[in-house]
């Protein structure tokens, strides 16, 4: 309410210093749509420095629009042209982070107020009167009246999940089985509505850089975490290092707690030296007793507790990591092995600007939703921009903002906007025309009614409906036109016809460009991640076996993937023609893409713990027919959700493969070597995160199922 109220203040007070002291129709003008372009149509929130800045850069690129839409604006072939490349490159910056994507709008507006109003060169310092004069006005009025508080983000929920894994943690410590339980349901409760608000958000609410891709991370790096400290209740028959275990599990909690403390604000540093300390104290302990066990003894169960304590621990000083760099305290280096370049959390110019060129270059494809949008607006912005010129309409700008308001990610989606875009301009036409003809000419009672005009239409498309903000904007047009260039009702007949053939032109290019919508999108993009991913995991058990095997490709081509699905699914749930139903399932489903990735990267840590030594490839070579039947899983689930095929159950385990593995540790190990142990120790751990891939099989088939049975847009239609 207070950014409409806002915009019914500073928009009048700004139209009308141009029209009635500057007193050029020009001027007049991009003021009074440059002010409904930065204060209706964009609010950034965050810092006040952050925010100043984003928005003085918004307001010097719609100078820079103003000028080239004015050049262009005298030629049809010419505006198309430009309106086709500022339209993709200006979308298509959306996918870098929140502030591209939520000023989109109002910059694609600066540039087609000038292209679509053709006029002389000699009107370009008019036209920049206006606009500076509006941006002026807009940027001191959201810096200074009724300042916005920077809304609430990811960062306290991430600092709940924190503390409710910490929680767990501590009752895991104490053996406490009663509340065990319970903490782990709060906990899994607190990930998911962490992971919910991530992907729940319209567009990904991070940068390539810095604290947002921070925040971005800990998404991924709680909910691996808790899928580790929820299982494993029970206590096991033989546990090898309860001391250090103990220890570690002890100092996760602490980091935990104390990375929920800076994420709240508070100046408590997380104490990673002692995290580390305690992990290695658990890797030097297990490999000085592997060989003890005796040889009836189930190696695998006896080594499962260490095997957590080491993910987790290895987890938390991640978790802790990112805490203090989303909160923009200092913080040391991250494990390089446990992450991908997802974008990088990167400081120095030079690596911000190859984040952003790799976040880049991940949608540049048809499989990014970021893409297609990108192509299917500016289409549609350059063809309404021709349409518009060469039939010489009286106010053809109207026509791209028809085509901009309904233009959606499918052809359905476009289709029902064009309806609540028609009733809503037939309604605003209706009560502006019967404002025109009760006001008639007097001019001091119209600009009473502007401001509230104005408020109606910043307030109702948020408290109201789509259709009611435009009704509302309608309204303010009238007025403002009237103002200008009194035409009376007339100019309601101008605007009908003109917005109408923008939403045509919009419905035209949604049937044309992947009219099958975000639910196929998705699928797809499931499938291609599943796949890669699991490329991944193979690519990294290989690393481990051989020592000098190259991951890099597999590496990116799964990070490209997970973002590219992650953004579909955001899609999925913006687009008007998806169902509630079975979202849950779906989330799942995307949710454990990003898993198997992250499994990937774990097993690249694994890595720095052998000191180097020589590897036991014989060994390991009996990990090839697991990992090779996980990648033939993943990939044929990602398959049948493409094409609703049947749901493969979880794959049929290398049994002797993993008797042959163990037996191969024992005598490897039995002669005391310690350069062998701790390869041994890694190959030992690599065989347990291919446990817990399999392990995931029968949850995420499940929820393939019951997606699949579910009436949802999701689900394929097999003709």
């Amino acid at each position: 309410m207070k950014s409409a109220a806002r915009a019914a203040i500073v928009m009048p007070a700004v139209f009308a210093f141009a029209d009635k002291v500057i007193a050029d129709p020009q001027t007049a003008t991009f003021a009074a749509f440059g002010s409904i372009a930065m204060l209706v149509l964009v609010e950034l929130t965050g810092p006040p420095r952050t925010r100043l800045a984003a928005y003085l850069a918004l307001g010097l690129v719609g100078a820079t629009f103003v000028v080239l839409g004015t050049l262009c604006s005298r030629n049809a072939w010419l505006a198309a042209g430009a309106m086709l490349v500022v339209g993709f490159v200006v979308l298509y910056l959306g996918v870098l982070g929140g502030y591209f994507a939520a000023a989109g709008t109002a910059a694609i507006l600066a540039f087609v107020l000038p292209v679509t109003i053709p006029a002389p060169l000699s009107s370009i310092p008019a036209r920049l009167e206006g606009w500076g004069l509006a941006a002026g006005a807009a940027i001191c009025a959201v810096m200074l009246l009724w300042p916005a508080r920077p809304r609430g983000t990811l960062r306290p929920q991430a600092a709940r999940a924190c503390s409710a894994l910490a929680d767990l943690g501590d009752s895991k410590l104490a053996g406490d089985r009663a509340t065990i339980e319970a903490r782990a349901r709060v906990a899994r409760e607190a990930v998911d509505g962490l992971r919910g608000g991530f992907l729940g958000t319209p567009h990904r609410p991070t940068g390539p850089t810095g604290p947002t891709a921070a925040l971005a991370a800990l998404v991924d790096e709680l909910e691996w975490l808790q899928s580790f400290l929820v299982p494993g209740v029970e206590e096991k028959s033989l546990e090898l290092c309860r001391e250090e275990n103990a220890e570690a599990l002890a100092t996760t909690v602490a980091v935990l707690r104390a990375s929920a403390a800076t994420l709240e604000g508070q100046r408590e540093r997380p104490d990673l030296e002692q995290l580390d300390a305690a992990r290695e104290a658990v890797a030097q302990a297990l490999a000085r007793r592997i060989s003890e066990l005796p040889r009836d003894e189930d190696l695998q169960s006896a080594l499962e507790p260490s095997f957590r304590i080491r993910v987790l621990s290895y987890s938390a000083r991640q978790v802790a990591t990112y805490a203090l760099l989303a909160a923009g305290a200092e913080a040391p280096e991250l494990e390089e092995q446990d992450i991908a370049r997802r974008p990088r959390v990167a400081r120095p110019a030079r690596e911000a600007l190859q984040a952003t060129e790799q976040l880049a270059v991940e949608h540049a494809s048809a499989q990014s939703v970021w893409f297609r949008n990108s192509i299917r607006g500016a289409v549609g912005l350059a063809v309404a921009v021709f349409i518009a010129q060469r039939t010489g309409l009286q106010h053809a700008f109207w026509v791209v903002l028809g085509t901009l308001s309904v233009l959606r990610s499918n052809a359905l989606a476009t289709g029902s906007s064009i309806v609540s875009a028609l009733a809503g301009t037939a309604v605003g036409i209706l009560v502006g025309a019967v404002l025109v003809i009760a006001i008639g000419t007097h001019e001091t009672v119209l600009w009473a009614v502007l401001p509230v005009a104005v408020l109606l239409a910043a307030y109702a498309p948020r408290a109201i409906s789509f259709a009611a903000g435009q009704a509302g904007f309608t309204v303010v047009l009238f007025i403002l036109f009237n103002l200008i260039q009194p035409t009376g009702w007339k100019v309601g007949v101008v605007r009908i016809e003109d917005v109408a053939i923008g939403f045509a032109i919009s419905l035209g290019v949604g049937l044309l460009f992947w009219p099958r919508g975000a639910a196929s999108l998705l699928r797809e993009n499931l499938a291609s991640a599943y796949a890669r991913s699991a490329d991944y995991v193979v690519a990294m058990t290989r690393q481990l076996i051989d020592g000098n095997a190259s991951s890099d490709g597999a590496e990116q081509a799964s990070t490209m993937a997970v973002h590219q699905v992650e953004d579909a699914f955001r899609q999925y749930l913006a687009d008007r023609s998806a169902t509630s139903v079975g979202v849950e399932n779906v989330a799942t489903l995307v949710a454990g893409a990003a898993r198997v990735r992250r499994a990937a990267q774990s097993l690249s840590a694994l890595g720095s713990i052998a000191d180097d030594a020589d590897g036991l490839s014989g060994c390991g070579e009996n990990l090839d027919g697991e990992v090779h039947a996980l990648r033939a899983w993943y990939v044929t689930l990602g398959e049948s959700l493409a094409h609703a095929s049947p749901v493969p159950p979880p794959h049929v385990r290398d049994a002797e493969g993993r008797r042959r593995l163990f037996a191969c540790v024992r005598d490897a190990v039995a002669g005391g070597d310690d350069a062998r142990r701790r390869p041994a120790l890694v190959l030992l751990w690599a065989s347990q995160h291919l446990d817990d891939l399999w392990s995931l099989e029968a949850h995420l088939g499940r929820h393939a199922v019951q997606a699949s049975r579910r009436p949802s847009r999701f689900v394929a239609r097999v003709r």
